[in-house]
């Protein structure tokens, strides 16, 4: 070989090499993952058309749910909105946290005593903050308890959460979905355009009361012998969903479908008050049915959770137990970042952890009484569920407010249900199945010991 071609030839084997070492380079900084969060806002279990609901229509989120893997036996850690909000954020229980209730005091002094529980709460650690700290832009949208979006760690966002403005659960950040989109949809082509991986956080206020659905919508579910409360109910589901569907098709539209998580989770349950008339119990509280919203019951704490990831998440409907303690550490080892060690949680997507988990527990706690280091001060159940049983175990924590309405009916310190056979939990079986209370008390204990609660 004459030393023309020598040089040539290793020339050529320069460049190939540099175009190897290129595309090696290109692979291992390709972007990570977006995440978006969706959270619907006081939403029943049962009340979307992939859980099989013959009335509510939702083909958004069915779409969503063909290609998610999708935990239809999904629950929060408390059945109200701040403190189950507070739980998804960091990975912690609320007595952990120390969020248990929407204020510290329903009625007096509300903002000033809210603002060290607040300044406490952000010094945890949290999927919002790990992810911006790596390098995420992240949007606030809907609700938000813990002051502003930049409070929580966003870099963009739309409440301010002053309360000398009536900053307090999500203020500006509420028009979103009712009022408009645009603020989404700006940040995406914000983060697209600057080509960093983003978190959006999408938690608006429906299908929450007010319940004020476009009329086009109201009119298919207004029905002769249909109550009113159950048709505006079902028509603001449907609303949201249309919402989620001008988000999810934006995503698309942008070419970010296939690089994005999307996670779906519910806050609590609800359900309206003329579906629980014949319960006597009904007459205490008139806002919605009781055993739904702020109770430990499935209709107050059961919610579907799904992850979709194209080509990443396989799509199925499974049974295993899910629950919002387990977000924080499901986004952490999806984007191979390390959550607290301490987390309680499980990652969703590790098929092995999700099969030796028997049991998932929670608590519920009055809903506008809070006791700044004391979280079960204010105690009203401690629940678990395992495999197909529930128990729940009754305390008598403080509450000063017309809430108390929620739960002072049931005096009975233990509650069982079999959730396969009585998946709407109208058979108490504490008294035919002692044992099994005994084991499930155990449990309960072991998880969460409480020393005393105040009467209330």
């Amino acid at each position: 070989m004459t030393i023309s071609a020598q040089f040539k030839y290793t020339f050529l084997l320069l460049i190939t090499s540099l175009l190897h070492l290129n595309i090696d380079v290109v692979s291992a900084t390709e972007q990570p993952p977006n995440v978006v969060f969706i959270l619907s806002d006081d939403q029943a279990w049962t009340d979307y058309g992939f859980m099989g609901h013959a009335e509510i229509k939702t083909p958004h989120l069915d779409r969503l749910s063909e290609r998610s893997l999708v935990f239809e036996r999904g629950y929060v850690a408390a059945p109200l909105c701040r403190p189950s909000l507070a739980s998804m954020v960091t990975g912690l229980y609320p007595f952990q946290h120390g969020i248990t209730g929407n204020d510290v005091d329903g009625k007096n002094k509300r903002a000033e005593l809210d603002r060290p529980v607040r300044q406490a709460f952000h010094q945890l650690p949290g999927f919002i903050k790990l992810l911006t700290e790596n390098g995420y832009l992240a949007h606030q949208s809907g609700k938000w308890w813990e002051g502003s979006w930049r409070d929580g760690g966003f870099t963009h966002g739309m409440t301010h959460g002053d309360p000398r403005r009536g900053g307090r659960h999500g203020d500006e950040g509420l028009k979103i979905g009712r009022e408009t989109m645009k603020p989404i949809t700006d940040f995406i082509d914000l983060a697209t355009q600057e080509k960093k991986p983003f978190l959006l956080w999408y938690a608006p206020f429906l299908p929450h009361t007010p319940h004020n659905p476009p009329q086009r919508i109201l009119d298919k579910y207004a029905q002769p012998g249909r109550a009113a409360d159950v048709s505006k109910y079902y028509a603001m589901c449907e609303w949201f969903d249309e919402t989620c569907g001008e988000l999810l098709d934006y995503l698309e539209k942008k070419g970010q479908t296939d690089n994005t998580i999307v996670i779906y989770i519910c806050d609590n349950g609800w359900a309206a008050a003329s579906t629980n008339a014949d319960d006597p119990n009904q007459k205490l509280w008139s806002q919605y049915a009781q055993r739904s919203k702020g109770s430990p019951y499935d209709l107050g704490i059961r919610t579907p959770i799904m992850i979709s990831w194209p080509g990443h998440v396989q799509p199925e409907h499974v049974q295993d137990l899910a629950h919002a303690i387990d977000i924080f550490p499901t986004i952490a080892a999806a984007i191979d970042l390390n959550p607290p060690s301490n987390l309680p949680g499980i990652n969703l997507l590790d098929e092995k952890a999700r099969s030796d988990r028997k049991t998932v527990f929670g608590v519920c706690n009055s809903v506008h009484n809070m006791t700044p280091g004391n979280p079960d001060d204010t105690l009203q159940y401690l629940w678990c569920v395992h495999e197909d049983w529930k128990l729940l175990v009754r305390y008598q924590g403080k509450d000063k407010t017309q809430y108390r309405n929620l739960h002072i009916w049931d005096q009975a310190s233990v509650r069982l249900y079999n959730l396969k056979n009585d998946p709407h939990e109208e058979n108490d079986l504490s008294a035919t199945h002692p044992q099994i209370v005994q084991q499930l008390k155990k449990k309960i204990e072991n998880w969460h010991p409480v020393a005393e609660v105040a009467s209330p």
